[in-house]
């Protein structure tokens, strides 16, 4: 199954870390951030793994919750996670997918044949409250994943969600934003009273309305 951007996030119930969990109830009505791992013992997520755990409290003022996925059993989720509180000075605060034979991966597209038909690729599929996948993202093994950008891209699309705005590049929460186009030029005034500038006829900027 090839999932798209603004698909409906396949729902599944699966063993994990914290017990047994139904996706769409363990999100509720929260975004979330499903990522998977190859396998358990890798040093690259035993990384990241630590840093979501010590994002906890920037995920919660966003309303997010995260899920991690291995194809490993529980018994070694668990053993593994006693490694990567040890390591990366941290406590592990989600729940980890054990999925042996592979159900979810095969369900959110986590296996590559070209890279590896034993192990899931390292993707992030970032999820809104309405299950519409947001944000899809597939990484080497040899790169480890920025969780400082997924902030920043779920800072975006939350905004953007409520605004008629986009965000530019290399944009970070605080900075101005882009009017969209389907918005005139003449209506900019009242949309959004904090001022915007005019660069050209098709670009123009505003600060961040939700500040």
């Amino acid at each position: 199954m090839s999932l798209r951007l603004g698909d409906v996030a396949p729902n599944f119930t699966a063993e994990t870390t914290k017990g047994e969990i139904n996706f769409y109830d363990y999100l509720d009505k929260s975004w979330g951030i499903l990522f998977s791992h190859p396998a358990d013992f890798t040093p690259v997520c035993t990384t990241e793994l630590g840093t979501v755990a010590k994002l906890k409290t920037e995920f919660d003022k966003r309303n997010v919750k995260v899920i991690a996925l291995s194809v490993d059993p529980i018994d070694s989720h668990n053993e593994w996670i006693k490694d990567i509180n040890e390591t990366q000075l941290t406590t592990v605060n989600f729940p980890i997918i054990a999925d042996p034979i592979f159900e979810v991966s095969k369900l959110y597209d986590f296996v590559h044949p070209n890279v590896s038909d034993k192990f899931t690729v390292r993707s992030v599929v970032v999820i809104d409250p309405d299950k519409k996948i947001k944000l899809l993202i597939t990484y080497p093994a040899s790169t480890g994943r920025n969780f400082d950008e997924i902030l920043r891209v779920i800072d975006s699309l939350q905004l953007t969600a409520n605004y008629s705005v986009a965000t530019p590049a290399n944009w970070k929460h605080g900075e101005d934003v882009v009017v969209v186009p389907s918005i005139k030029t003449e209506e900019i005034p009242e949309k959004f009273p904090k001022g915007h500038k005019i660069i050209t006829a098709y670009l123009r900027t505003t600060p961040q309305p939700n500040l």
